[in-house]
């Protein structure tokens, strides 16, 4: 039987039986996806003395919402994000800043959780600025420090930030000293800043800290391969990390490893000859002989004067760093420049130019020589 013929039967049949229980009834259209008398309100923009006074008053979703107006990239928001820093550095400069940094694995995330914890303990507020790596490819980070620092996400004490590294300078983010002032400003006291641990960032995060921490695991290969980065130089102390179980005796010959090395460095400008030691975040041990050391070594340079001198330095450094960035910025913002410069790209591309001259060309251009 045809399925045309089907299809009549089945229309008479349900002309003849309308009144029947057995008719099915039509059913109702399809519901719109969202409520059409839904009506989003738009969150209200706080003013810069609603931002000031939040962040004074310790609030850290006021915290939160100036240090994302800091970060944002929206020149519309520059004016009063300079502003909210501006009216808190009389209030800034309280604390003390530790740069930490380590390969991927060595276990950064826990020592922080585990010396956070005991600090705070010591009536310490504890802000962890932890820098992303952003993606080269998407631009996008995971931001998943918080998932690896479960105790102390809930400790009032305590504020984590993890912030996208967006490509800048190795890995930390480009408004990491602003943020520390708006930290300070709203009464943490210990600032730990955790560096992508990639070998590029260090020297930037040693210019807006006043202690720089390396942590390093034993038996990853030639503990001596270390002395040969640079990074050693910078350390103010080094920490071997999971010394415990069957690990002991290997970080212990690790950490007399690294102190031989560290001897055969010349001493620097802060008269601190840095130190070794070993601890285990998972076990705690270790733990206050390492904060005691970063108290040993913040008393010391107070004493010989060079804590204000490297303070003051930093100051200089990052008001020419934030030169070379405005002019960068402008450069590319030119609409002179926006307009030449994929021509001249293609040109070096192409092989016609070189890229010393297409830079030249550019600049001058920028400069209307």
């Amino acid at each position: 039987m045809s399925f045309t013929k089907i299809e009549h039967y089945e229309n008479e049949y349900r002309d003849q039986h309308h009144d029947s229980a057995l008719n099915v009834t039509e059913g109702v259209s399809d519901q719109p996806m969202v409520n059409p008398y839904f009506v989003r309100k738009r969150k209200r923009k706080l003013t810069t003395d609603e931002y000031v006074e939040g962040i004074l008053a310790g609030n850290i979703t006021i915290l939160s919402q100036a240090i994302t107006l800091i970060e944002s990239n929206n020149p519309d928001n520059y004016a009063q994000a300079q502003e909210i820093i501006e009216r808190c550095l009389p209030y800034a400069g309280k604390s003390v800043r530790i740069g930490i940094t380590g390969v991927p694995g060595a276990g950064k995330s826990t020592f922080i959780e585990a010396v956070g914890n005991m600090i705070t303990s010591m009536h310490h507020r504890l802000a962890v600025l932890a820098i992303d790596p952003s993606s080269e490819r998407s631009g996008g980070s995971i931001l998943g420090d918080k998932t690896r620092m479960e105790s102390i996400c809930h400790n009032p004490d305590v504020f984590i930030r993890p912030s996208p590294s967006a490509g800048s300078l190795g890995g930390v983010a480009r408004k990491t000293r602003e943020t520390v002032v708006l930290c300070e400003a709203a009464g943490y006291d210990v600032i730990f800043i955790e560096t992508v641990g990639v070998g590029q960032s260090e020297t930037a995060v040693h210019s807006m800290v006043d202690m720089f921490m390396m942590l390093q695991i034993s038996g990853a290969g030639d503990e001596l391969q270390g002395i040969k980065r640079g990074i050693m130089e910078m350390a103010d102390i080094m920490v071997i990390t999971k010394a415990d179980g069957e690990n002991i005796n290997k970080a212990n010959f690790t950490r007399a490893q690294f102190q031989n090395a560290l001897h055969l460095f010349p001493l620097p400008e802060s008269g601190w000859s840095a130190k070794v030691y070993t601890c285990s975040s998972v076990a705690k041990t270790g733990l206050e002989e390492v904060w005691s050391g970063v108290e040993e070594f913040l008393e010391h340079i107070k004493r010989n004067g060079y804590f204000e001198h490297h303070r003051n330095e930093q100051n200089k450094y990052w008001m020419y760093e934030s030169i070379n960035e405005t002019l960068k910025s402008n450069f590319y913002n030119n609409p002179e420049i926006e307009s030449r410069i994929a021509d001249v790209e293609q040109r070096v591309l192409d092989a016609k130019l070189s890229s010393f001259i297409a830079a030249k060309e550019l600049l001058d251009i920028y400069f209307k020589r």
